[in-house]
């Protein structure tokens, strides 16, 4: 167990519904916990059968089920469904515990169902792991994550696949101090999102591709939902940056007619067609870095440069409109704008 999750992992433990320490109401509790080993000195040897022990339909009240998955390579397709709420999973670190798969669109799979893990059940929390399609770029479309929870937050991991990696599809999501690795539209997806202090790292795609950041899917003017990239960092992967041949790297397209995606605070090292050029919502606030430039950006009507008043609704308080959810559980985030 690394440093960062026995810390994590003691502190939780502590928290333990019945410990009478009086301040229940302003932390996370913890119902049980369990540990996945695939040595066999744990609880179970793989992360599904430990899902499968998780009680259905459990409320805040309840406390959290949580799964510590020590350091491995899982090689297994993992799926959260909706009766397993408050459901908490620790590993031991980015890179040490690797949830691992190769499914993709060119291998008969939807991209829907291409991903290696999957999660619809409300108030999932995710630390300190690894999520990975190995698919490769030549299969296109290849998850590596996909979430429809509710509420769901993803603290200290990484995602990494090419076209499609992650695909926040809908309701609410945080992500704090994650990776994401990716080439064409490798965020993607209709939820109301925020990735606060992540690192963002376009690939290497195939000749004569381009990488696209995100593809966000607001498909009516009325839904409450967007990419928000709050002092994030982008900046090209290792295999990008030793490339031999030119890729174009944009921050974002209109996926659907009403896409909306917002990048601010953050550092930028350095579509064709017009469908939804006028509808879509692409905004710019106080970036920094030698890509932050924006006199040479797109001239689209939907693209604009925004001040802080308008950059405050897409904060975590301004999009979600409450951050109870993500207070509760110990997971740091910050509600507004950098001052």
């Amino acid at each position: 167990m690394t440093e960062r999750t026995k810390a994590v992992y003691e502190s939780l433990s502590r928290r333990k519904l019945g410990d009478g320490d009086g301040d229940e109401g302003n932390m996370v509790l913890i119902r049980d916990i369990v540990t996945v080993s695939q040595d066999g000195t744990g609880n179970f040897t793989n992360i599904t059968a430990a899902v499968a022990a998780a009680p259905n339909n459990t409320d805040r009240s309840g406390g959290f089920f949580l799964i510590y998955v020590t350091a491995g390579i899982y090689e297994e397709y993992v799926s959260i469904a909706k009766n397993k709420r408050y459901m908490m999973m620790i590993g031991d670190g980015i890179n040490q515990t690797v949830v691992t798969g190769n499914r993709s669109v060119v291998d008969g799979w939807t991209t829907f169902n291409s991903a290696t893990f999957a999660v619809t059940a409300p108030n999932f929390v995710a630390v300190n792991m690894t999520f990975r399609n190995t698919a490769g770029p030549e299969k296109h479309q290849a998850v590596a994550l996909r979430s429809g929870a509710d509420f769901s937050i993803f603290y200290s991991c990484s995602f990494e696949a090419y076209q499609d990696t992650l695909y926040t599809h809908s309701l609410r999501q945080f992500y704090r101090e994650c990776d994401v690795y990716g080439t064409v539209d490798f965020i993607f997806g209709n939820a109301a999102v925020v990735f606060q202090n992540c690192n963002l790292y376009p690939r290497k795609p195939m000749p004569n591709q381009f990488n696209a950041i995100t593809a966000q899917g607001r498909s009516d003017p009325n839904q409450n939902t967007g990419t928000s990239i709050h002092n994030c960092t982008i900046k090209p992967a290792g295999d990008l940056v030793t490339s031999n041949y030119t890729v174009r790297t944009y921050l974002g397209r209109p996926w659907k007619e009403y896409s909306r995606t917002v990048i601010m605070q953050s550092y930028i090292d350095e579509w064709n067609g017009d469908f939804a050029l006028s509808t879509l919502y692409y905004a710019e606030y106080n970036n920094t870095g030698a890509g932050s430039n924006t006199t040479a950006r797109v001239t689209w009507p939907g693209y604009r440069v925004i001040n802080s008043t308008d950059a405050a609704n897409f904060t975590v308080t301004g999009l979600f409109l409450e951050d109870d959810w993500i207070w509760k559980t110990g997971v740091p985030y910050t509600n507004g704008l950098i001052s």
